[in-house]
This record gives C-alpha cells, structure tokens and sequence, in this order.
C-alpha cells in the first residue's frame, strides 16, 4: 500500500473564494470513463463556473468561447449531460446536479478501449488549448 504523504506543505488547495469540487465517486464509480471528451470539459466548466448549489448562468457564446467549442458540440455535450442526469438546464441557468448512482451509458459512450485512449489524448490536448492566453 503507498502511504500518502504531502509533497509541498505550503502549497495545500485551500477553498478561498469560489467553492467547487468534484466527488471521488465522480472518477471511481465510471462516471469520467463514461463522457467523451466535450462532455468532460462541459461539465467541468459547469463545477467550475458553480456556485456551492452548482448553480451558474453562463451563455452558450461565452462557453463555446472559453473551450474553443463549436455550437453544434456544445449543444450536443450540453444534451447528452442533461440525459445523462449530470445536470440541468432551463434555457438560461445550469445547476450541477448530485451524482446518480451509476453512470447512464449512451451509444456515444461505449467505446473499445482504443477509442478510450484516443478520447483521454483528445482530453489533454482540448484542456491544453482551453487554459491557453488569447
């Protein structure tokens, strides 16, 4: 067993300010494995963007913006997170809703482990280019 230790003390995560998290449930019980790539950064925009009830109201113009997203994949991460009972939409505010007890699989989703390991290299490179200056 690897005992844990902290690497850098003065460098602990504190909350201070904004609040957002994601549960470990989130990643142990399949829900990241079960998203593809535009639904990963959607829905971590969304928790990041949340307040402590996963409430935010930010537009489509400045999502599609933020994650260098076309509409048309927006809309489709935007829906297929709604199906999945990930979160909810009104048509102006999102609230991040508490996990389900077990991911929803769509077609979408189910994938061979080939098309996994290219969505986790599509991951990387779609949060590289959202985190870089304009």
């Amino acid at each position: 067993m690897i005992k844990k230790k902290i690497l850098i003390a003065e460098r602990v995560r504190t909350i201070d300010g904004g609040f957002s998290f994601i549960p470990h449930r989130f990643l142990a019980d399949g829900f990241f494995a079960s998203l593809i790539p535009h639904e990963l950064l959607l829905y971590f925009l969304l928790v990041l963007a949340g307040d402590r009830n996963g409430i935010s109201f930010y537009s489509y113009d400045k999502i599609c913006t933020l994650l260098h997203m076309p509409l048309d994949r927006y809309i489709m991460a935007r829906d297929n997170l709604i199906d999945k009972d990930l979160i909810a939409f009104d048509g102006t505010v999102f609230q991040v809703l508490q996990l389900p007890s077990a991911p929803a699989l769509s077609s979408t989703s189910k994938q061979s482990t080939q098309n996994q390991t290219e969505n986790q290299v599509a991951i990387a490179h779609l949060v590289n280019q959202s985190f870089k200056p304009m």
